[in-house]
């Protein structure tokens, strides 16, 4: 297997292992051996760890050094909750307030996915530009934080169960039709469900793990 080269990659290898359940709670995440496994010195492999426990992925553990966190169904669940509703309250202020030029480059983005498309990209894109769209500094920057902790687990529901892909997509579609009608109550309320979705999805997961 070829080695990661960069803090980023890294930290996307740690991460789907955390997430699939290869890497087991209270798993030690010593900086020492992660740089020999990776062929890298240790200054990347921190960085990685450290953007993984700012995800809630990992923590301090003894003495100090990492270890894999364990996520229980109800935090997840609780993330998922309080992303949900701010991403809800997005989607109706984008659906009031996205430019005619905006509300065509979220279609062109649901029209640009297509085979050999990275969907989890899609999806991130998607949401990006809703977000935008809502033209709020101050929810942006509360939405920060929750995509971050639970963007592993958003992009997880794709690579384990390919199925959510078509789901997702037509929620999407559904969102947007929504947005493009300016009714902000039912693209608020398909927002909730889609994410509510993604948040059954990944129980799931982690119930097989």
């Amino acid at each position: 297997m070829t080695a990661p080269r960069s803090a980023e990659q890294v930290h996307a290898a740690l991460a789907a292992q955390i997430v699939q359940g290869r890497l087991a709670p209270g798993a030690p995440l010593a900086e020492t051996a992660l740089a020999e496994q990776f062929g890298l010195s240790r200054t990347p492999v921190r960085e990685a760890l450290q953007k993984l426990a700012g995800e809630g992925l990992v923590e301090r553990g003894p003495r100090r050094a990492f270890v894999v966190r364990r996520m229980s169904a109800d935090a997840l669940r609780h993330l998922f909750e309080a992303l949900g509703e701010l991403e809800a309250l997005c989607a109706g202020m984008a659906a009031r307030r996205m430019s005619a030029a905006e509300i065509a480059m979220l279609n062109r983005i649901l029209h640009g996915d297509g085979p050999g498309v990275d969907y989890a990209d899609v999806n991130i894109r998607f949401h990006d530009a809703l977000r935008q769209g809502a033209q709020n500094q101050v929810l942006a920057g509360l939405l920060e934080d929750l995509n971050r902790r639970s963007l592993p687990w958003r992009n997880a529901q794709f690579t384990q169960r390919a199925e959510r892909i078509d789901t997702s997509r037509a929620e999407h579609r559904a969102i947007l039709e929504a947005v493009t009608a300016r009714d902000a109550d039912r693209a608020a309320a398909l927002m909730r469900a889609h994410m509510g979705a993604a948040l059954g999805t990944v129980l799931e997961l982690i119930a097989t793990r």
